[in-house]
């Protein structure tokens, strides 16, 4: 007998980690239950514990402990020998589940719940102890029906516990509610009310939405929806009232969506009280002031470099023409800036209404986008270069964004916008934070303002058309002026094709480049149209070659074979659990999100995060390095962008050590500033 217990202990402690030590099914055409242990064997006072587990047919749901309008959560009773202690049964965080005028809390698909074990101290080893439990639950689709089943797990004692399991165990451990961080207050005046987070962590444009399941029936009413409203560190979700009374502290979970689709879930216990005030983030006026302000900053960035060649064109063009013709240049150059911002803000907007991760400069992400930009600038700069010219013959700032006339300004201003994306000035992260968590009319405000201010130099000629004045006079210099700074194009176009070799590997080069020589050809080919001679066949002839290059597009994809990436350049490769498991060790980390594409960032990983001087205070203060890159878009960090009201790079932030909020760097840095802040977050002997 005792060979055949060993053999059957041994057989359990099979069913080590990798396998769940499981009960047999309780199975009915709506569900299949069964009771697991998380140990393969149990040891003499040390707790384990046992998980009811629910896999449910299509359609069927269960209930969490608050079953909402209607229902019956589920129930587990073990029967244990004298001097076993049961905890309480855990319930993973529940969703809502309409049905018809009600709202349900509770579960579908599956759902584990989680008990505690604690076995006596004086349990014997050596033998096989046999848990068994009686659960029963109600399971509803269109009728709900009752149910009921009883368990039995054998269990071998040992000196020492082995576990089982721990892949579901730890699943169902992360889907239970967590303590909350935050303080939680709620309050009704009438039928209204609504509960309030403060905390740090909370950013306007950091979550999608919230929701609050009350533990007491009767608190709230459940198919009411409740508006979320995010301001700088804190939150308020708008309620109203159920038909029972409202306890002293109103307990329950709120499960948070953050902007990356990551659903968390906390338990709140919130004092009753006065309503809390809906207090607004960064007031609309203040958004509007630091959008222009971030828009006027952006022409000093290196993005916006080469553009100032058609500016510049455009400008010494002006110079003694009428005042009216000043004014409706500088308009039309501003209506291109600011129709192509709102333009950007609409795009956005639906990204994210459709669900998708998009921020700042999100279309740089694509390759496609890129290749396209990359074949724009050479284009560009074969005009400029006088290879062909566009309604007349080549002269100063001809073709699209460089020819004469209203229509050249106003595409100047649209190829303005679309190269100054990559970039990030000051204010503008906080105006585009605070934009995205408002309504839509208020966020196309916002990015107009921004059009404005980026436009604002040259709006400023319609307003005092009389500087133009003061400009050289047009000449045989500016046709040498203008073939010089085609050179800055044909350098933007070099670096997209960089750009594309990091998100798409050489094959994606390769594609670029010869959709590069079909542009050129097509530029080629329109010149000669333009001699008159054989008209239709160059015209024909540049149709073709611009359409095989678009017929390129298509084979481009991110991630492509040699892709390289913008965090192997720089520290180690970025995630939350590395963050994580560095900030447990008491060590301070640097975080570093940035893209290959973002010009910003490679002047400041040159300038001042790449220096002799601040690579040895990183080493002698043990400060880890992580870079994000977001080169090809990356949900986790679009979310930790967002989580301090960014929406798009770079973002520097330093942890300090043993613990505490990250210091947020300026998004333009010198080695001064970086060195400074490493001194004021690493300890001093």
């Amino acid at each position: 007998m005792r060979a055949l217990i060993a053999a059957f202990a041994l057989w359990l402690g099979l069913a080590g980690p990798g396998m769940a030590l499981e009960s047999a099914a309780v199975t009915s055409p709506r569900a299949t239950v069964t009771l697991l242990s998380d140990a393969a064997a149990i040891a003499p006072g040390q707790p384990f514990r046992i998980a009811l587990r629910q896999k449910m047919a299509p359609g069927w749901h269960t209930y969490w402990r608050n079953p909402g309008d209607a229902g019956q959560p589920p129930a587990l009773t073990p029967e244990l020998p004298e001097g076993w202690v049961a905890g309480e049964l855990q319930f993973p965080a529940p969703h809502r589940i309409p049905f018809g005028p009600l709202v349900n809390f509770g579960y579908e698909n599956e759902a584990v719940f989680l008990m505690e074990i604690r076995p006596p101290a004086d349990l014997v080893p050596g033998r096989i102890q046999r848990i068994e439990a009686a659960a029963d639950w109600l399971i509803c689709e269109r009728v709900c029906i009752p149910e009921e089943g009883r368990f039995t797990l054998d269990l071998p004692v040992e000196a020492q516990a082995r576990p089982s399991s721990p892949v579901i165990f730890a699943a169902a451990e992360a889907a239970i509610p967590r303590p909350s961080p935050f303080t939680a207050r709620i309050g009704f005046d009438g039928p209204r009310g609504a509960l309030s987070l403060e905390g740090l962590g909370i950013e306007p444009g950091s979550l999608r939405e919230a929701f609050f399941f009350p533990l007491e029936e009767l608190v709230i009413n459940n198919a009411a929806p409740q508006r979320l409203s995010v301001r700088e560190g804190g939150l308020r979700l708008a309620l109203e009232r159920g038909q029972g009374g409202i306890p002293r502290e109103v307990e329950g979970v709120i499960a948070i969506t953050d902007a990356a689709g990551v659903r968390s879930a906390y338990w709140v216990s919130a004092p009753n009280g006065p309503v809390p005030a809906d207090a607004p983030g960064l007031p609309l006026w203040q958004a509007l002031l630091f959008a222009a302000l971030g828009g006027l900053i952006l022409n000093l960035m290196p993005c916006v470099f080469p553009i100032l060649a058609m500016k510049a064109i455009a400008v010494a063009r002006l110079a003694g023409a009428a005042q009216s013709v000043v004014r409706a240049h500088a308009a039309s150059y501003t209506a291109g800036v600011v129709l192509s911002f709102l333009a950007i803000g609409g795009a956005l907007l639906g990204v994210r209404a459709a669900g998708a991760v998009a921020g700042w400069g999100f279309q740089f992400t694509s390759p496609v986008f890129v290749a396209g930009m990359a074949w724009l600038m050479l284009a560009v700069g074969l005009n400029l270069s006088g290879v062909y010219a566009i309604g007349g013959p080549v002269s100063a700032g001809s073709g699209l964004a460089a020819k004469g006339g209203k229509a050249g300004s106003f595409f100047a201003g649209v190829l303005a916008v679309l190269v100054a994306t990559p970039c990030t000035a000051p204010f503008m992260a906080a105006a585009i934070g605070a934009a995205l968590s408002m309504p839509p009319s208020a966020t196309l405000a916002v990015f107009a303002a921004m059009g404005l201010g980026l436009a604002l130099p040259y709006a400023l000629l319609g307003v005092f058309p009389g500087f133009a004045r003061v400009l050289p006079r047009p000449g045989a210099w500016m046709d040498r002026l203008k073939q010089f700074l085609a050179f800055p194009m044909y350098a933007a176009a070099a670096w997209l094709v960089w750009v594309v070799a990091q998100q798409a590997g050489p094959d994606g080069t390769l594609m670029v480049l010869i959709g590069g020589v079909l542009v050129g050809m097509a530029a080629w080919a329109f010149g000669l149209a333009q001699g008159g001679a054989a008209r239709r066949w160059f015209l024909g002839g540049a149709s073709l070659a611009l359409i095989g290059a678009l017929a390129l597009l298509p084979l481009l994809r991110s991630g492509g074979p040699g892709a390289a990436t913008a965090a192997a350049q720089l520290g180690q490769p970025w995630s939350a659990a590395r963050v994580e498991e560095l900030r447990g060790e008491g060590r301070p980390v640097f975080v570093n999100l940035t893209a290959a594409w973002c010009i910003s960032c490679k002047v400041n990983e040159r300038v001042a995060l790449d220096t002799a001087a601040v690579r040895a205070a990183f080493a002698a203060n043990d400060i880890t390095v992580l870079t994000g890159d977001w080169t090809n878009g990356d949900a986790a960090i679009t979310a930790l962008l967002r989580a301090h009201g960014r929406d798009g790079v770079p973002l520097y932030l330093l942890y300090p050590a043993r613990g505490g909020e990250p210091v947020i760097l300026p998004q333009i840095l010198t080695e001064g500033m970086v060195l400074q802040a490493i001194a004021g977050a690493t300890p001093r002997a």
